[in-house]
């Protein structure tokens, strides 16, 4: 899911359409007037548990007079053009009034511009107040324990004890001339270039102002570039490519691979099936690595926000022969953000030994009773492969990555209630093991996967 994209006349339909609200639409928004629906015993369980967030784009404290904080993705957002967003997603959907009051006591139930204003003082000041220690108490209000931050880099108000790093690996696929990316369409042309300035600068730190031109070298940088991404804290790391590429990670041989690599590592543009040759290995390179290191795997299988974003390449049926490899049986893939639209199809590749899912984003897409019946699907599949997430993000304008915390953790928690509900009613499961799958899914899962 992008972050950071509300299209400026989202922004401004905030004061006009949130304001329209009567109180009787705003006292049960985006599905809460569900929450009677679910068991009561299996509401508390899920209430009182505090969640590991498998997914999520944190914002970095900012003091007065730093630059803004742009680490919290490898993709600038600005590079999109008519972000198409989903009812849930959008700035008007009046749930965002009910994270303002528990968050910051926003005292209405509307958005107009002076209300607004109340809104930002307040933030303001209590993230003055907190200091570095901002980000923890965001967590701390939406019952998190532990989340997975995925940037480009940490900072000292992102303690490693509750938040943990997941780096993005994109950048390690695009060494050679990219000049054909360039010339798809203008949102290839912005995500590209952040991903030659982000491996400029890591071949920068490891002493080398260009991309080796001999194959080994360059798989050697890529190897300690990971080794030290897990020194310094890394749990897993995330690859974004579906925005960039298809998700066929075809088998080339080294062989193929680096005499592509040796003709242009210096020269001209390969073809886009020479291209596909080297970064196909280089995938499945990274993987055996971050297998070896132990570090999961992270992809994005879900559509996507941007105008030129195709959707088949969001479908995790892409990825079965990676899966099947047995030399990447030790890794660890997670497929991110639930394989919206492809849940059942990513349901299904969870019965690999070595394939989780996450429910990251899917708030972004539906509303609670569309996500329960995907997580439903996971639940029947494999149900210790599900983890919870909410791919927490600053979606722009008032709305930062705390209320996409805070709606992200309340709805994921509803929709999981309404499936175990189901479940239970359905006679498939027991009360006591809906409490037992609750638990494993908002924590211990996740535990067991990253060994916290």
């Amino acid at each position: 899911m992008r972050r950071d994209f509300v299209p400026t006349r989202y922004c401004l339909a905030v004061a006009l359409s949130v304001a329209l609200c009567s109180c009787s639409n705003t006292s049960t928004p985006g599905g809460l007037g569900l929450e009677d629906k679910v068991n009561s015993k299996i509401a508390a369980e899920i209430k009182n548990t505090r969640v590991i967030d498998n997914h999520a784009h944190p914002a970095r404290n900012v003091g007065p007079g730093e630059a803004r904080d742009r680490d919290f993705d490898a993709l600038p957002a600005d590079a999109m053009e008519d972000a198409a967003l989903p009812a849930p997603a959008r700035p008007d959907n009046p749930a965002y009034t009910i994270a303002w009051r528990e968050l910051f006591d926003y005292g209405y139930k509307d958005a107009s511009e002076a209300h607004l204003k109340s809104l930002r003082e307040a933030k303001q000041r209590i993230a003055a107040a907190q200091g570095d220690r901002y980000p923890t108490w965001v967590l701390n209000k939406t019952g998190t324990d532990i989340m997975l931050a995925n940037r480009v880099a940490m900072g000292k108000s992102l303690p490693n004890d509750r938040f943990k790093w997941v780096p993005f690996a994109d950048m390690f696929l695009f060494p050679l001339n990219n000049e054909s990316f360039y010339r798809l369409d203008s949102e290839h042309r912005g995500f590209i270039g952040s991903e030659e300035r982000l491996l400029k600068k890591q071949l920068s730190e490891a002493g080398m102002a260009t991309a080796p031109a001999i194959f080994d070298e360059y798989l050697t940088f890529i190897s300690h570039t990971l080794e030290q991404w897990k020194s310094s804290g890394a749990v897993a790391v995330k690859f974004e490519f579906a925005y960039l590429r298809d998700l066929q990670i075809d088998n080339p041989s080294r062989e193929a691979a680096e005499r592509v690599f040796a003709i242009y590592a210096r020269s001209s543009e390969p073809t886009s099936e020479e291209y596909k040759t080297v970064q196909d290995f280089l995938f499945r390179y990274i993987a055996l690595e971050a297998g070896r290191l132990e570090l999961p795997v992270h992809i994005h299988c879900a559509s996507g926000i941007g105008s030129y974003f195709r959707t088949p390449n969001g479908n995790p049926l892409a990825l079965e022969s990676l899966f099947d490899d047995p030399k990447l049986r030790k890794t660890k893939f997670v497929l991110l953000h639930g394989g919206w639209p492809f849940t059942k199809q990513a349901a299904s590749m969870t019965l690999k030994p070595n394939v989780y899912v996450d429910t990251s984003g899917l708030q972004y897409f539906a509303y609670p009773t569309e996500v329960a019946q995907a997580m439903r699907n996971y639940l029947e599949t494999a149900p210790e492969k599900v983890l919870f997430g909410t791919d927490a993000s600053p979606l722009g304008g008032d709305i930062g990555w705390e209320e996409t915390a805070w709606t992200g953790t309340r709805f994921g928690r509803l929709a999981l209630g309404l499936a175990l509900t189901g479940m239970v009613q359905d006679g498939e499961i027991t009360e006591v093991r809906a409490k037992e799958l609750a638990k494993m899914v908002l924590r211990e899962n996740a535990r067991g996967l990253y060994r916290f």
